[in-house]
């Protein structure tokens, strides 16, 4: 009997947490606050007595679910990534630390308010508690979390406005100025619409619509959160506390606050776009007594410096670089361009953004969603928005400089005048903004302003040029708003309906050129008779994508070909052969791929999931799921393609439709969600590939929003560090 004990002692000590005599009992005290409900699909419902109970129990949720992610994310945004990768990454890291450093970040910690000084602390707290109890994770660098981090990544995208920075640029003037000869910058740094290899990439953005409730059948307003995004770079969460807090929706892995999603009064989707809000500024430098100097407003001004430690990682152990970065009063230099220097100036409010980024989740209607917004820090998005009040908005970002419009900000502008200058911020009844328009909806896909709603749309002479980045429509505006506007009829099922959509706008432009080309050959060219079975496919096509569509294969890859053939200019004289000479090769690689170019689409297009790394690699020998949703490029609304070089013969989706959520705001909330793969980046996980097949096919999920709904749903309920 005493033997049986002894070993039922034991396994019991072998399940518990790992606690380390380091560890601060408060640490056990405040998980003992929070619960955490896995429900039916893996997704983490937390709740915690305060809302820094709850953060200390939404962070911990996504280390158990993907605690290489968190990491990553951070070591990212401090500028640290050399230290895993290598040398490769010195130059990324650099751009990171032109703006971020630690030292003012531990500053601006101290100097916050109390309340969001409790929400970093728990943020550290969570992961710091995630990593004592369990010891078998371990980090690639980060073996601790101290609360400033917070302050390095303060909205949803990686890096946000810094990473629009060219870090090739940053490269090739340091490495001068340090005697370095520069390497050719990587894909990750030129970051074109096509990389190196001329392989087509995804659009960033994401589609965002909202219906007002005089457009929906039930008489309540819809909002639809469709982020474009890699895949896995959100999970989905919830999380509530005794303070109000009741968020639902996609979190950036690491991060404390519901980026796209709801509460029970309004939901928020962000969209790439916003104004204009970094400015390059040329100067005119001179060195003296190893000193810089620019010309700024008749007179002469010095160069401020920093030395950056840049650690990076060999096979014989941790090198370093310190690099001299240099910094002009609009900001740090980081390019030469013709014999002047060149600054950028961007949004550096880590505060008031991380303050902006958790507040409006805790916001019950339009009023106080702005007076959230007055903080001005959403600077690389715009907002598409809804409540249960009926409300729906758009604003096409918040942070705006005020600028004189006389100079085209597109371009680096003058920086030796105050004529270039920032003068303060617009007030946000300035920006770009649309509430309750008569045509009952509302949309942004990542491009201009002008047409969010329809004919109730903003002016675009009504403001500066600056104020949009976007100065067009794109393929997926055309098609939202042909699914939105004149219905009255929409549901939660609709709006999904609507959005996946299958129609594909870009081909109504590419394909009756092509067609017109093959039409005006001469009935005896070789040519003519090698195209005729796919120029008769193409004609017959109604433009859609399905699983069965041979056309929509052909178009798929005659639209990716006809981009790489097109690159730099051409004459009419040599288009019909370019069209035709693009549709002949595409159709030569299908055959040589797949046996025959007659292959139905569902069998190139797929969705897999192998292993849990961030590089994804890909198998054509192992399982996947045919996918019928298509690249952004063509203006499908659901997206769905493949960046980077391929190696495969079919296309695996990297990017695209990730979290994706339809809300209606009713006395209660009924919402539906789909995720890509599942919420757990561990293939031994039984919420790795749980929501894979659903999310090939477009069907979604009901979500468990109330707790008796959570109750009922829970396959597993605990304290964290259980």
């Amino acid at each position: 009997m005493r033997t049986m004990l002894r070993s039922v002692i034991a396994a019991t000590l072998l399940l518990a947490p790992v606690l380390t005599s380091a560890q601060p009992s408060k640490w056990k005290k405040q998980a003992d606050r929070v619960t955490i409900m896995r429900d039916q699909w893996g997704i983490a419902h937390v709740y915690g007595k305060s809302d820094a109970d709850a953060v200390f129990g939404m962070v911990y949720a996504q280390a158990e679910d993907d605690f290489n992610r968190v990491e990553t994310n951070y070591i990212t945004a401090m500028g640290r990534t050399g230290e895993v990768e290598g040398e490769s990454a010195l130059w990324r890291d650099l751009r990171m630390k032109l703006f971020i450093d630690t030292l003012d970040m531990k500053a601006k910690y101290a100097e916050s308010p109390t309340w969001l000084k409790a929400l970093m602390n728990s943020f550290a707290d969570g992961l710091n508690y995630y990593l004592a109890t369990h010891p078998q994770v371990k980090p690639k660098l980060l073996t601790k979390f101290e609360p400033w981090m917070a302050l390095t990544f303060t909205e949803g995208s990686i890096g946000g406005d810094i990473a629009g920075v060219n870090a090739g640029g940053i490269q090739q003037f340091y490495a001068a100025r340090m005697g370095m000869s520069p390497a050719a910058p990587s894909r990750e740094e030129v970051g074109a619409e096509f990389d190196a290899e001329f392989e087509p990439r995804e659009p960033t953005g994401s589609n965002g619509f909202a219906i007002a409730p005089k457009n929906t059948a039930n008489g309540h307003a819809l909002l639809m959160i469709n982020p474009h995004t890699d895949h896995y770079f959100r999970p989905e969460i919830h999380v509530t506390s005794e303070e109000g807090l009741k968020a639902y929706g996609a979190v950036t892995w690491g991060q404390f606050f519901i980026y796209q999603g709801f509460n029970d009064k309004n939901g928020w989707m962000h969209t790439t776009g916003g104004g204009d809000v970094a400015d390059e500024y040329l100067l005119t430098v001179a060195e003296r007594d190893g000193k810089v100097f620019y010309q700024y407003a008749g007179g002469e001004r010095e160069m401020k410096t920093r030395r950056i430690v840049l650690p990076y990682t060999t096979a014989t152990g941790m090198q370093r670089r310190t690099v001299t970065a240099y910094f002009s009063h609009q900001g740090p230099i980081i390019r030469a361009d013709n014999g002047k220097w060149v600054a950028v100036r961007l949004m550096q409010e880590p505060i008031k953004a991380l303050m902006q980024s958790f507040g409006r989740t805790k916001t019950s209607d339009f009023a106080s969603y702005k007076q959230v917004m007055e903080l001005r820090t959403n600077s690389s998005n715009n907002t598409v928005y809804a409540d249960a009040a009926g409300t729906i908005a758009f604003v096409n970002g918040d942070f705006i400089p005020k600028r004189n419009p006389k100079y085209d900000y597109t371009s680096p502008v003058d920086g030796g005048t105050s004529d270039t200058e920032w003068q303060g911020l617009h007030a946000i009844e300035e920006t770009i903004m649309v509430t309750n328009p008569a045509t009952g909806w509302l949309m942004n896909t990542n491009n201009w302003p002008f047409t969010a709603a329809g004919p109730n749309s903003p002016k675009i002479g009504d403001y500066p040029k600056y104020m949009s980045q976007y100065q067009d429509e794109n393929a997926r505006g055309v098609h939202a708003i042909r699914v939105l506007n004149g219905r009255t009829d929409f549901t939660v099922d609709k709006l999904i309906a609507a959005a996946y959509d299958s129609y594909l706008p870009a081909f109504e432009q590419s394909i009756p050129p092509l067609v017109g080309a093959w039409d005006a050959l001469p009935g005896a060219d070789t040519l003519r008779v090698a195209l005729a079975e796919q120029i008769a496919v193409l004609r017959a096509w109604d433009y859609r994508y399905s699983l069965t569509s041979v056309a929509m294969s052909l178009a798929n890859a005659y639209g990716e070909e006809l981009a790489r053939a097109s690159r730099g200019n051409r004459t009419a004289a040599r288009e019909n052969a370019m069209l035709l000479g693009a549709l002949a090769r595409v159709s030569a690689k299908l055959t040589s791929d797949f046996g025959t170019w007659k292959t139905p689409w569902g069998e190139i297009n797929r969705f897999q999931r192998l292993d849990g790394r961030i590089s994804a690699v890909y198998d054509d020998a192992k399982p996947s799921i045919p996918v019928p949703f298509t690249s952004s490029n063509w203006g499908s609304l659901a997206a769905f393609s493949q960046n980077g070089v391929r190696s495969t013969k079919r296309i695996y989706g990297n990017r695209g439709n990730s979290f994706i959520a339809a809300v209606e705001f009713g006395p209660r909330i009924v919402a539906k969600t789909s995720l890509a793969g599942g919420v757990s980046g561990d293939p031994a996980s039984p919420y790795f590939m749980n929501q894979a097949e659903d999310y090939a096919r477009g069907q979604f999920k009901t979500v468990n929003y109330y707790r008796d709904d959570v109750e009922k749903n829970a396959k597993r309920t605990y304290h964290p560090g259980q």
